[in-house]
């Protein structure tokens, strides 16, 4: 699931031919550095292909969140708290409290 942006695939590098020339650089020298640059190429593919299913996972986590009804705790205030724990305390010791 890469993206099609990119231009070259690791695979491509590696194939990749130059043609000498009389004054040309030398070979070895211009194979380990493609080398290299294939290593952080793959590297580079391997943690988008990991952001993009992570990216999906999370988009599939919201949605299931998002249709998830709203449950009374979610929705409960620090007032509505209060509010339950002096109804509880008025049921418990009635009008004890206020002797």
């Amino acid at each position: 699931m890469i993206s099609n942006k990119m231009k070259l695939s690791a695979k491509e590098i590696l194939e990749k031919e130059f043609k000498t020339a009389m004054r040309g650089y030398k070979p070895e020298d211009v194979d380990k550095f493609l080398d290299d640059i294939i290593k952080d190429y793959e590297a580079f593919q391997h943690e988008m292909e990991e952001l993009q299913q992570e990216n999906i996972r999370l988009k599939k986590q919201l949605e299931e969140t998002s249709r998830r009804p709203a449950t009374q705790a979610a929705g409960t205030t620090n007032f509505d708290i209060l509010k339950r724990l002096s109804n509880l305390e008025k049921h418990v010791f009635g009008n004890k409290l206020y002797e």
